[in-house]
C-alpha cells in the first residue's frame, strides 16, 4: 500500500507536465487568427474582395446645426469611413466643404482636410476587420460675419469627398489552347463568358467577362462600370482641392487599367493607352494572351483599376442676425 501511494505521489508531476504540453499544443497550433476554420477563412476573404463602396462619409445630426444666430460658433463634424478593400494614405483623400460665402462663413471652413488625419493611413476592410476603418473631422467657423442690413443668410452646405482609389478583380476564367481539337469530355472546364456582379470593394469594378478561344489566343472582353453613386475622373486629376479645381473634360470617367493572366503571356490591350473612358458608367477593355499547353485549364484574370472618386452630400443652414 505504501509503495502504490508512492508511486503515485511520483508520477504526478510528469502528469502535469503532460498535460500542460497538451493545452500549449492545443492554444498555439492549427488556428487561424482570421477564422477559426477554413470555411471561415474563405468566407471572410470573400466579404474583404466583393462590394461596391469606397469612402462614405455621414454627417453629425445636429453639427452643423439646421439653425444658427451669426454670432454662435458654426460646427460640422463629418465621420468618414473607408468601406472598401484600399488603404488611403494622408495624400489619397480629402474632405472639403464648399457653396457658401468664405467672406461670410470664415475661419478656413472650406479648407481641405485629409481623410487620414491624425491616423497617418485610413485602412480599408480586411480580414480582421471587415467594416473598415473610421476617421472623425471637426470643420469649425468661430464666428459668421453678416453684412450689414442682411439679416438672413441660407447656404446649402456641400461635404465633398475627392479621393484616389484602386480595385484589384481576380476573375477565375477557363482557357483551352485545342478548343476546337479535343472533345469536352477530356476537358476539365470548358471556356465561357464570367459575371462578376456585387463588386471587387470598389466603387468602380468589373462587371463581366466575356471569353473566346482562337487556336492558342484567348481573348477577353473586360466591361468595367461605375458601381457606385459618385463621379469617376482620372487618377492624375487634381484631388487635394477639387472641389474648387477645374476638372478638364479629359480627366471624366478614366480609369487607368492593367490586366494580367496568371496562365498567359499578353499580346495586347484596347485602349492602348490602357486608360478606359466609361460612357453612361459603363466601359470596355479587349485583351488578348497567348495560351500554352494542351489542355484546358482555370487560371485568374486579373485586373487593376487605378482611379479618382468624387462623391457630395448636403446640408442646407440658416444663420440669422443676432438682435442688437
Amino acid at each position: 500500500m505504501k509503495k502504490s501511494v508512492l508511486d503515485k505521489v511520483t508520477r504526478l508531476p510528469l502528469i502535469l507536465m503532460i498535460l500542460i504540453s497538451l493545452l500549449f499544443l492545443t492554444s498555439c497550433g492549427g488556428k487561424v487568427p482570421a477564422g477559426e476554420t477554413p470555411m471561415e477563412t474563405s468566407a471572410a476573404y470573400k466579404a474583404v474582395q466583393t462590394g461596391t463602396q469606397g469612402v462614405e462619409i455621414r454627417l453629425s445630426p445636429s453639427y452643423p446645426p439646421p439653425l444658427i444666430y451669426d454670432q454662435n460658433e458654426l460646427l460640422a463634424l463629418v465621420e468618414i469611413n473607408n468601406r472598401g478593400n484600399y488603404d488611403l494614405q494622408a495624400q489619397d483623400c480629402f474632405v472639403q466643404i464648399t457653396g457658401f460665402d468664405p467672406n461670410i462663413i470664415t475661419g478656413g471652413f472650406n479648407i481641405p482636410r485629409s481623410c487620414a488625419e491624425g491616423f497617418g493611413v485610413l485602412e480599408g476592410k480586411n480580414v480582421y476587420n471587415l467594416q473598415g476603418s473610421t476617421n472623425q473631422l471637426e470643420f469649425n467657423s468661430p464666428h459668421v460675419i453678416l453684412p450689414q442690413r442682411v439679416f438672413e443668410y441660407n447656404p446649402l452646405l456641400n461635404f465633398i469627398t475627392c479621393y484616389n482609389y484602386q480595385t484589384t478583380a481576380a476573375v477565375p476564367v477557363c482557357v483551352d489552347p485545342l478548343f476546337y481539337q479535343v472533345t469536352s469530355e477530356q476537358k476539365s472546364c470548358t471556356p465561357h463568358n464570367v459575371g462578376a456582379a456585387g463588386g471587387q470593394g470598389g466603387p468602380v469594378g468589373v462587371s463581366s467577362i466575356g471569353v473566346n478561344m482562337m487556336g492558342g489566343k484567348a481573348m477577353f472582353e473586360i466591361n468595367i462600370a461605375n458601381l457606385g453613386s459618385g463621379q469617376v475622373l482620372s487618377p492624375y486629376s487634381p484631388l487635394q482641392n477639387c472641389g474648387q479645381a477645374s476638372i478638364e473634360y479629359s480627366d471624366l470617367d478614366k480609369v487607368r487599367y492593367d490586366v494580367k493572366l496568371s496562365g498567359g503571356s499578353l499580346i495586347n490591350c484596347k485602349p492602348r493607352d490602357h486608360f478606359v473612358r466609361l460612357n453612361n458608367g459603363n466601359g470596355k477593355i479587349v485583351c488578348s494572351f497567348n495560351i500554352p499547353g494542351a489542355s484546358a485549364y482555370e487560371t485568374p484574370l486579373i485586373v487593376d483599376l487605378d482611379y479618382n472618386y468624387v462623391q457630395s452630400y448636403t446640408r442646407p443652414v440658416k444663420i440669422v442676425k443676432t438682435p442688437q
